[in-house]
Order: C-alpha cells, then sequence, then structure tokens
C-alpha cells in the first residue's frame, strides 16, 4: 500500500478507538467529569499522565529543535523531564491530599479568597489556550501532510475529534483515551528510531546507537560525523553550544517549574482514590515519559545525519518524493538564488547563501521517508503524532471548561447550580474552548516547542510560587498570592508579547533584560510573583488559624493526621 493509504488506515483505526472509549467510558456526574470519580488506578493514571505531559511539542518539535540547534535544544530535555521530578516530589502528593478538583480550587480554598480564585482561574484559561495553540499547530502539520488537507483544515478535522471525547467523555472519558494514545505514540516514535539506529549504526538500542561508531566501518563516531559535516557547510558544530550560560539557565528553570505547575498535569493526581496512588502513579509516570525522552536526542541526531547527508549539493530536478510533499504544504522552501538549480543548505559561516527553510517542527514526521523506511512506519508516526497533540489537548480544553463550570460558577457565582446543570455548562465550555484552540491552532504564534514554551515560562511566572507557598508556608496570605500571580504573569505576558509580537525585530541577545530570552523570562517572573507574595504576606495579616492548620494538615502522613485528628 502507499504511504497515504497507510495513514489513513493508521489514523482511522485509532481515531476509531478514541472514539469508542469516549462512548463506553461517557461520564454521568461531575465528579467522573472533573476528575474521573477519583478511582483511577496508579498505572493506568501513570500511562494516562505520560500521554497528557508528553504533547505535540515531545513528539513532533523536540526532536526538531534539537536537530537544528544541538546542544543548546538540551534545555527542553532537562526542563520537562527535571519539572516532572520536581512536580512528583514537592507538589502532587499535597495536592491530592487536599482534595479538590482544580489548581484555582486550592488557591481560592488556600488563600480563602474568591478574588484569588477567580484570578487563578484566568491564569488557567489564558496558560491553556497558550499551550492549546501548539498542539493543534501540530495536528494541522500532521493531517496536511499525510492526509492531503491543508493545514487548516487538518486543525478542524482534529478540533471534531477532540471535541466528541473530551466535551461527552470528560476526565472519565479523557483518561481511558489517553492511555490508549500513549501505546500508540510511544510505539509510533520508538519504532522508526529502532529503525534508523540500526541502519546507521548497527545498535538496536537508539539510546546506544546516539553514542556509537557509524555502520559503514569509518571507526567514526556518529557525532563526530554530524560535528564535521555541519561545519563544512557552514552551521556551528552540532555538539557546540551558543546560548549564553544565563540563558541556559532561566529556559531550563522556566519550564522545570512550568512543568510543576501545569494545571491539567495536577489534576491528573485528583483522579486516583488515594495520597499514596498519586506518588505511585507518578513515579510510573516518570517510567513512561522517559522511554520517549531519552531516546529523543537519538532521533535528533539520526534526522540531522541523514538531512546533511541527502539535501545538500543535490540538484532540485532530483529531489526525493517527500522533499516535494513537503515543499507543496510550504514547510519546505527552496529559492535558487544562484541559478544553477542545485540546492544550497548552508549555515551563517558559509560563504555560500542559503537557499532553503526547513520548519523544524517536521523534522520527526520527515524523518523516516528520509531514511526510506516503509510505508506502514510512515503511517504510524502520523498516527503517533496526532496521538500526542490531541492527548495534551483534550487535557487542556477539560482545564479550561472546569475553571468556567467549576471554579467561577460553583464555586464562586452560582454555588446553587445543580449537579446536572454544571455538567451542561461544563460541556458548552469544552466546546467553546475547541473553537477558540482551533483558531490559535490555524493562527499559532510560532512553532509548536517555542509556543509551548512560552506558556510553561507563564505557569512559572503565575501557579508554582503560589502553590509552593501555598503548602510550606503558613504564614502565606490571599493578598501576597494574589499581588504575586498579577505581577508575575503580567510581567512574562508583557516580555513576550513585546519581543515576540510589537518588537520582533528587537528579539535579539543584546537587546534582552540581563541577557534572558523570551523563552526563559518566566523564571524571573516566578521570582517576582515569590517577591511580591512573601513581602506582602509579611506586611499584612497571616491567613486564619484553620487556614495554618489546614496547611500543616495536608504535609502530614495520613496515619499521622488520622492520630491527630482522633486526639483532638
Amino acid at each position: 500500500m502507499s504511504v497515504q493509504n497507510w495513514t489513513f488506515l493508521m489514523v482511522g483505526l485509532s481515531f476509531a478507538l478514541y472514539i469508542g472509549i469516549a462512548i463506553w467510558s461517557r461520564a454521568g456526574s461531575t465528579k467522573e467529569f472533573y476528575v474521573a470519580g477519583g478511582q483511577i488506578s496508579p498505572l493506568t493514571n501513570g500511562l494516562a499522565t505520560a500521554a497528557d505531559w508528553m504533547s505535540a511539542a515531545s513528539f513532533i518539535s523536540v526532536a526538531g529543535i534539537i536537530s537544528f540547534i544541538g546542544r543548546d535544544g538540551s534545555v527542553y530535555l532537562m526542563g520537562w523531564t527535571g519539572g516532572y521530578v520536581l512536580l512528583a516530589l514537592l507538589l502532587a502528593p499535597y495536592l491530592r491530599k487536599f482534595g479538590k478538583y482544580t489548581v484555582p480550587d486550592f488557591v481560592g480554598d488556600r488563600y480563602y479568597s474568591n478574588v484569588a480564585r477567580v484570578v487563578a482561574v484566568l491564569c488557567a484559561i489564558f496558560i491553556s489556550f497558550t499551550y492549546v495553540a501548539g498542539q493543534m499547530r501540530g495536528v494541522g502539520i500532521v493531517f496536511s501532510r499525510f492526509l492531503d488537507v491543508g493545514i487548516n483544515e487538518g486543525v478542524l478535522i482534529g478540533m471534531c475529534i477532540v471535541f466528541f471525547y473530551a466535551v461527552l467523555g470528560g476526565m472519565k472519558g479523557i483518561t481511558y483515551t489517553q492511555v490508549a494514545q500513549y501505546c500508540v505514540l510511544i510505539f509510533a516514535f520508538l519504532v522508526p528510531a529502532i529503525y534508523i539506529s540500526i541502519m546507521i549504526t548497527n545498535q538496536p538500542i537508539p539510546q546506544l546507537g546516539f553514542g556509537s561508531t557509524l555502520a559503514d566501518g569509518s571507526g567514526v563516531y556518529l557525532l563526530d560525523k554530524l560535528d564535521g559535516l555541519s561545519q563544512e557547510l557552514g552551521f556551528a558544530a552540532y555538539t557546540t553550544g551558543r546560548k549564553t550560560t544565563i540563558d541556559l539557565f532561566f529556559i531550563t528553570a522556566a519550564l522545570m517549574v512550568g512543568t510543576a505547575g501545569l494545571p491539567h498535569v495536577l489534576v491528573r493526581f485528583y483522579t486516583v482514590p488515594t495520597v499514596s496512588a498519586a506518588r505511585t502513579s507518578a513515579g510510573w509516570a516518570l517510567l513512561f515519559i522517559a522511554l520517549l525522552y531519552t531516546t529523543v536526542p537519538a532521533v535528533s541526531a539520526f534526522a540531522r545525519t541523514n538531512l546533511l547527508t541527502v539535501i545538500p549539493g543535490i540538484a532540485y530536478s532530483d529531489v526525493p518524493e517527500w522533499f516535494s510533499t513537503w515543499e507543496d504544504i510550504g514547510l519546505i522552501q527552496f529559492e535558487d538564488k544562484n541559478g544553477d538549480g542545485r540546492i544550497q543548505y548552508t549555515g551563517p559561516a558559509s560563504e555560500i547563501e542559503n537557499e532553503l527553510t526547513i520548519d523544524r517542527d517536521i523534522i520527526v514526521l520527515a524523518n523516516p521517508e528520509i531514511a526510506q523506511l516503509p510505508a506502514w512506519v510512515i503511517g504510524l508516526v502520523a498516527a503517533g503524532g496526532l496521538a500526542a497533540a490531541l492527548s495534551t489537548a483534550a487535557g487542556l480544553l477539560l482545564v479550561i471548561s472546569t475553571a468556567v463550570a467549576h471554579d467561577l460558577l460553583k464555586s464562586t457565582f452560582m454555588p446553587s447550580i445543580t449537579e446536572k446543570a454544571e455538567l451542561r455548562v461544563a460541556r458548552i465550555a469544552a466546546g467553546l474552548a475547541v473553537v477558540v484552540a482551533g483558531y490559535f491552532g490555524i493562527n499559532p504564534p510560532g512553532f509548536v516547542a517555542q509556543v509551548v514554551a512560552f506558556a510553561f515560562g507563564l505557569v512559572a511566572a503565575s501557579f508554582f510560587p503560589i502553590i509552593l507557598l501555598g503548602i510550606f508556608w503558613k504564614r502565606a496570605n490571599n493578598i501576597g498570592a494574589i499581588a504575586g500571580m498579577v505581577c508575575g504573569i503580567g510581567f512574562t505576558a508583557g516580555y513576550i508579547v513585546y519581543f515576540k509580537f510589537l518588537h520582533p525585530e528587537l528579539n535579539v541577545a543584546a537587546e534582552w533584560l540581563f541577557g534572558i530570552s523570551p523563552e526563559g523570562i518566566g523564571t524571573l517572573g516566578m521570582l517576582i510573583n515569590f517577591a511580591v507574595a512573601i513581602v506582602l504576606s509579611l506586611l499584612t495579616a497571616p491567613p486564619p488559624a484553620e487556614v495554618q492548620a489546614l496547611v500543616e494538615e495536608i504535609r502530614l502522613p495520613d496515619n499521622v493526621a488520622g492520630v491527630r485528628k482522633a486526639s483532638a
């Protein structure tokens, strides 16, 4: 069968599976819609959490970034993986013990303020829409390449699928769908990686192939070969970093603490029955995440090696079919500047002008075609990319619908609303969120991983300090929390908008504050949030005694807490 037929088959089967699961696991109550009834097993939740967290950025874009910028791209691996460890150790068990549905719920009750709750809701919605834009962009790219439709039409198809199982099934449906999506995406990522690793290095384990010698018998190591190819074409050596130390640190920290505060990931730990189960599911999720993330550097190196071996100097009339297909949808562009009919793909250090522009988001999807893998592998990768994007998009849309129905209406403005009416509002909000997400997918503010990095920076500047202080510092009060969130996210969003949208011509290291890029500014926003929250909390009245007692209670092990309650 052709690549397109295999793709239709793989994607069609996976979509049928997702829709079938959504129908089978339809939510019948608000608790099932918000937290899947709180009865998900740790293993199941670990699989769902891994799928929820590994978005289109993880599957499609991270390997592409590392392929193009080399060592500097490792900030995404360090930040996102380290952030999950931070989440599992510092936040997840305590939030599960607190027992609320959402992060805004925690903020509202811990800081005894509906104003704090509303600010947290607005932050959650803003962050989720920023994040979901990257996912819908990823959906559009996959559909446009493999199903012969435009990017915009691809986004619309993805909207329909997400609408069906997110609106119908809620968290219950999303959880079981995400288990299936994890299985699809991890299989789709590992199979071509193993294939190509064997082809290039004779090593079936990609993580080992990354550090092995080439299969051609030359004895040259893969990374040495890649460094040489890059430098010959005028690029910096693949293993050489170009970012400043301070920017690397700030980007890594923003991604790390942003991960630890992601509302759509945190809510997953409310779906298990106990605090112990929350800890166990975090461990399972870390294992499942590591399967993909430890493979990413190898996939990046394989893709870059194949690309630099095939493309530079080739006659335009002789380009492979995959090149023409990606060119047709605008994600590869060739301009024959010297009129010789050959493709000059060069870096800034070359004397020859570069004639080729490649979208970073295509590298993982194009890699099997570049390596001439079987058609069924190419179709499988398309299904995996869609699974990664749709799984995270569904989790984000649920955060938005829950924020509107539960945190704004039920907990703030309409406490007497019936459960049936609340569930109806949640579904309507999820549907409207799908429409807005589709718009951002059609008009994205950047490539997938870059957009996601902005979302993580916004989380770092808003939620993480307030959650951390709320768990570990009894003195943190509502005034400090509200002001901290507003100042943190306001500064970070303003910085990103200024450099990325209002004055993109100034988006260079020489113009950045302290040399910190927009991708890393969330760390500074986090520090501002901490400073404002701590200072104002110390200058104003402490929280009520019952709130301080609650803070102590959620940090105690269950057996100690039970003894304390009994003695009281």
